[in-house]
């Protein structure tokens, strides 16, 4: 078992960085960092800092809502934050202590 982070990211599908869309470089960067695994989600709707709303309808279905979470051990989470800061990318995130491993472990 580990002790880390759980991170999960948001953004929206529109927003790119590096010639990608933000989410799926952040993704790229985290297999690069040695991070072993991600999950990359898009949402029906929600809405951003900005207030307005983001959605997979029929007039928005570029710009759905996004989100990436990964279980990271402290170093993978600092080296992932310095990452962002470097590339100077703002990116909203929630951040939780957890433990995680796999069930065979135990």
């Amino acid at each position: 078992m580990t002790e880390g982070y759980l991170i999960t990211f948001f953004t929206q599908r529109s927003r790119e960085y590096d010639g990608k869309s933000l989410a799926r470089w952040i993704m790229d960067e985290a297999m690069k960092v040695g991070v072993r695994g991600a999950t990359l989600s898009t949402a029906q709707e929600g809405f951003g800092h900005d207030g307005r709303y983001h959605s997979n309808g029929y007039f928005d279905m570029q710009d759905p809502p996004q989100k990436l979470t990964m279980a990271l051990s402290e170093e993978e989470c600092e080296a992932m934050m310095a990452l962002l800061e470097k590339n100077d990318l703002k990116v909203f995130y929630t951040k939780s202590e957890i433990t995680f491993g796999f069930s065979s472990d135990r």
